[in-house]
């Protein structure tokens, strides 16, 4: 993995590319047996090279960190994005990257992928080489049909910030006039709030109850810093005690490095990493 991830090779061609050296040395014996006699069919070895090969991904995408501390949805987000990338993984740190606050706070727009999309059988084997089962992600896959769908950030806003914290928002207005009053309406049709539902201060005054997880608690700081919310984050993060796992910023950074350029992940992402020195961290 690490001669191919050299050579540019990455995502899905280096997870298939790993495919064939296992099925020739597989093919090289009438049968092949566990310590205890006990035959292991083709499915069952394939399932082992899935794990294997998983394993040694996640170690190259989260650099010198011991995975075995992130939860399974971390683990699975970021095989998933890492087996549909095409080019080599950006781990450069983004914490000291300069932003403009109120442009890319308040900023968005529609997703240009409407989440991450995978056939369902590798989605399936994905899971079952991290040990995970992808009928208990209901919260972070759709499934329909033979297409798995990993879902964007925006669309896991309910269930990140319970339904009445998460209908009822409010727009920034002021200072920067119709085309920020847009961008902003625009941000609300992505986290599926309507015009008429934003009349109170959503997310400034108040904080969301911290996700189970910490990928849960990455993506709540980075709807946090998309709607514009930027004492409600800095709560999240410093008081609330988010910022304090070192997985956290880990994560993050992992996710920087996975997300598509241009997407509005990748963005929201980055525009919390740029804020750990500053609060600290």
């Amino acid at each position: 993995m690490p001669r191919l991830a050299s050579e540019g090779v990455v995502g899905a061609d280096a997870i298939f590319a790993c495919l064939g050296p296992a099925l020739e040395i597989f093919s090289r014996y009438s049968s092949v047996e566990k310590a205890s006699g006990e035959l292991v069919t083709l499915k069952e070895y394939l399932e082992y090279v899935w794990a294997a090969v998983s394993k040694e991904a996640l170690s190259m995408i989260f650099s010198n960190a011991d995975t075995t501390s992130f939860e399974e949805d971390a683990r699975f987000t970021a095989m998933w994005l890492w087996t549909l990338s095409t080019g080599n993984i950006d781990n450069s740190d983004t914490s000291e990257t300069e932003t403009d606050d109120e442009d890319d706070e308040t900023s968005s727009k529609t997703s240009k992928t409407g989440g991450y999309t995978l056939e369902f059988d590798a989605a399936r084997k994905i899971a079952q080489g991290l040990g995970a089962h992808l009928e208990q992600l209901t919260r972070l896959v759709e499934v329909k049909g033979s297409t798995a769908r990993l879902l964007p950030v925006s669309e896991r806003t309910q269930y990140l910030f319970g339904k009445e914290e998460a209908q009822t928002p409010s727009k920034t207005k002021g200072k920067k006039g119709k085309k920020k009053e847009a961008e902003q309406l625009n941000l609300f049709a992505v986290l599926g709030i309507t015009e008429e539902e934003d009349n109170t201060d959503w997310g400034e005054k108040t904080v969301p109850q911290m996700g189970s997880t910490t990928l849960d608690r990455i993506h709540q700081s980075m709807i946090l810093f998309a709607a514009g919310r930027s004492e409600a984050l800095k709560r999240f993060l410093v008081e609330e005690g988010a910022g304090n796992d070192q997985r956290f910023w880990g994560l993050a950074q992992a996710l920087s490095g996975l997300y598509p350029t241009g997407t509005d992940e990748k963005r929201w992402v980055d525009g919390v990493l740029a804020r750990k020195k500053g609060l600290g961290f």
